[in-house]
């Protein structure tokens, strides 16, 4: 993903090298998966189309397999989500200096004049 979609998110600032590749490594794992679960559908409907007992059988481990795989791709988005929110915030912390408590407002205290 040269010039990536991540660089430059949240008022201008731009995210780790570490945090871009971590996402791009889950990006082609939930790829990987989908393309593997392409041609678990293809051969779960030839089998079905077949009505041969053992491919019929066959069919029970492959949607196993399947409901596993897309079990996976939740997980990882879900993971991606939560890097993803954790990097905004670490980013939103360092350009406003202040630190965010767990609800979201800053823990910085304002200095009141006169």
């Amino acid at each position: 993903m040269e010039g990536s979609i991540f660089t430059g998110i949240g008022n201008g600032t731009q995210l780790d090298t570490k945090v871009v590749q971590t996402f791009q490594k889950s990006f082609v794992q939930v790829q990987d998966i989908l393309d593997q679960n392409r041609l678990l559908i293809n051969e779960i409907n030839q089998n079905h189309e077949s009505k041969i007992p053992d491919n019929l059988s066959r069919n029970v481990g492959l949607i196993r397999e399947l409901n596993s795989n897309i079990r996976r791709v939740v997980d990882l988005y879900g993971d991606l989500s939560s890097s993803f929110s954790r990097s905004m915030e670490a980013s939103s912390e360092a350009e406003s200096g202040g630190t965010l408590k767990s609800d979201g407002k800053s823990s910085e205290k304002r200095i009141r004049s006169g």
